[in-house]
């Protein structure tokens, strides 16, 4: 038994190699980076649980909420959604030309969901609490309600939808046969689950516009986070089949460069409508409340930067890559539009938050919060490395090849 353990274990997690052989092949660069990384993240985790909230960040009672409930959870979540868009459009809408993309789609949600909600333990100030939450506290009026419960249940969501790839993985037919039966059901459910959650993050701020510039406050805000987490989910898979499809490349037989790239092309296209929805309801938000008089200064000019830079510009150059068939267009768009994501939850959460606040009064993270979030983000990474080199993401593997 444990000669079958241990081969099991060499097999599916050493990859066939001996435990010297792994450790002496992952002593690169970028792992010993991703280390240091780590160090500095585990003891900001650790610091945080020891000392509390407060030795360990800035926050406080006028800045309750910092860089981790910006960047963790309105940045991380938002791009998390590749299973909400890309996904939905492979599985329930039937495109089967970008199926090659759905196993990768499901395992960037998934981890993307597991640790946003894993550093968001972190930001909560009694944690331990947190199973209240499912079983005891039901605030139905309360939007963290929503938003906490939505979080929960798209993770099993996101397990039901990755569960075909583990148990292939496995070679355990009759679990991947039932899990595969449910994938469509899940995606239904998924959609009504991420589309409520995406909107309902931006209703967060809705209550608060007397604190929050006028620029940036709309009652729109819920569907403005909605169509921003769509176009920010395809980026991300944009960007995302790029890096795996070069590094991870021998994994995939019959590759075929142009069919990909016209793939990502019309993943651009898809891209480019969502921009373009969203610039002209922001157009249209702007005109109705009439607020050309908030263009002055600073605030004003940073608003336009980030509509004009991370909106109309990506819109422009995926209009013109798949006008000229151009796939390096399409990657470069897709690139300003994920980190526009981000400088606009940032925006929303942090600069425009108590705007009239004096810059040297306003909350600035501490490297503690930066070195949480950073190990996080690198964890995430290596698992997702982790899952690509075992299981079969990036191709098919070739016992259910007909069952695909």
């Amino acid at each position: 038994m444990a000669k079958s353990t241990n081969s099991w274990f060499k097999e599916k997690i050493l990859m066939g190699r001996t435990w010297n052989e792994f450790i002496r092949d992952n002593i690169t660069i970028g792992n010993i980076i991703a280390l240091i990384i780590l160090v500095f993240g585990i003891y900001a985790m650790v610091y945080r649980l020891i000392y509390g909230l407060g030795p360990s960040t800035n926050l406080s009672d006028e800045y309750p909420w910092g860089f981790w409930i910006g960047f963790d959870i309105l940045v991380g979540i938002a791009l998390a959604a590749p299973g909400l868009t890309v996904g939905t459009a492979i599985h329930l809408f039937g495109i089967k030309e970008y199926h090659h993309f759905a196993r990768s789609v499901a395992l960037s949600s998934l981890l993307g969901y597991i640790f946003a909600v894993f550093a968001l333990l972190f930001d909560l100030g009694r944690y331990y609490n947190l199973y209240n939450l499912l079983i005891w506290s039901w605030g139905f009026s309360s939007i963290l309600f929503l938003v906490g419960w939505h979080f929960f249940l798209y993770i099993i969501i996101c397990m039901i939808e990755f569960a075909p790839v583990f148990f292939e993985w496995l070679d355990l037919k009759k679990a991947r046969e039932f899990f595969a039966k449910l994938v469509i059901w899940a995606t239904i459910f998924g959609v009504i689950i991420a589309g409520g959650h995406q909107a309902a993050l931006g209703g967060l701020y809705v209550v608060v516009p007397s604190k929050l510039h006028m620029l940036w406050y709309s009652v729109l805000l819920p569907p403005f986070f909605l169509i921003s987490a769509i176009f920010g989910g395809i980026s991300i898979v944009i960007l995302e089949a790029t890096i795996t499809h070069k590094a991870f490349r021998y994994q995939i037989k019959d590759f075929d460069p142009q069919e990909f790239d016209k793939k990502l092309i019309g993943l651009g296209k898809a891209t480019a409508c969502a921009l373009y929805i969203y610039l002209i309801l922001k157009l249209l938000d702007f005109a109705h409340y009439e607020k050309w008089h908030y263009l002055k200064g600073f605030y004003g000019w940073w608003y336009l930067f980030e509509l004009i830079g991370f909106v109309l510009v990506p819109a422009l150059i995926f209009t013109s890559a798949f006008r000229q068939n151009k796939v390096w267009l399409v990657k470069l768009g897709a690139l300003l539009t994920a980190f526009g994501v981000i400088v606009n939850r940032l925006n929303i959460c942090l600069l425009a938050y108590k705007w009239y606040i004096p810059f040297s009064q306003k909350y600035y993270p501490a490297w503690t919060e930066i070195a949480l979030s950073a190990g996080v983000i690198t964890m995430l990474v290596l698992v997702y490395r982790f899952v690509l080199n075992r299981m079969p993401v990036l191709y098919e593997h070739p016992k259910y090849k007909s069952e695909h």
